[in-house]
């Protein structure tokens, strides 16, 4: 009867493959120190073989004998040039990200451009503020269209500009107006059939 993969037990690291996991298993039963460092140190040679292109990266080999400790379960005992890494680094979690304690007043404009909001509220009157207002204005009018996609007044994209910077920014509708955005065409899908002759 056929052995089949999915009847065998899950690999640790299935980019090495079946075979190099039977030699781990393989030099966990060799009961002698120094022949099972060498059968170490032939499997690393054989795990370096299946990826080439990665020998030039750094600390390469490390690695490889890290991942010899990892496929064993962490019971080979043999010679090993650097330090193995300890099961208990491996399941380290990133610390958890909080989120901030300031609430997004308009989803659709986002956190990012409410801060610009206010970097463009603090700067001193000038030409190069003015243009980053109309700038963000416009960038604010074409993320309400995405969630509004009927129109936006212009009117409405001002009042909520002077709201996110506390008053310190109002632009008068008569005398700025934004930019037309449209919805760009879809892509013609499928090819034209040519007419015979």
């Amino acid at each position: 009867m056929l052995t089949y993969n999915t009847q065998l037990k899950t690999l640790v690291l299935p980019e090495y493959g079946r075979n190099i996991q039977r030699m781990v298993d393989h030099c966990l039963t060799i009961p002698d120190r120094d022949e099972r460092s060498r059968c170490a140190r032939s499997i690393i040679k054989a795990m370096s073989i299946l990826f080439p292109a990665a020998r030039d990266a750094q600390d390469y080999e490390h690695t490889l004998w890290n991942h010899l400790a990892i496929m064993s379960d962490f019971r080979l005992d043999v010679d090993s040039p650097y330090e193995i890494v300890r099961p208990d680094e491996l399941s380290t979690l990133p610390e958890p990200i909080r989120p901030d304690d300031d609430p997004i007043r308009f989803r659709h404009y986002g956190k990012c451009l409410e801060r610009m909001v206010a970097t463009a509220a603090d700067m001193p009157e000038s030409e190069e503020r003015q243009a980053l207002i109309l700038l963000l204005a416009n960038q604010m009018k074409k993320q309400m269209l995405a969630v509004n996609p009927d129109g936006v007044d212009d009117a409405r994209v001002f009042k909520d500009l002077a709201f996110l910077s506390h008053g310190a920014i109002r632009l008068d509708p008569a005398v700025h107006h934004l930019h037309e955005f449209k919805e760009a065409p879809a892509p013609a899908t499928g090819k034209k059939k040519r007419k015979r002759k």
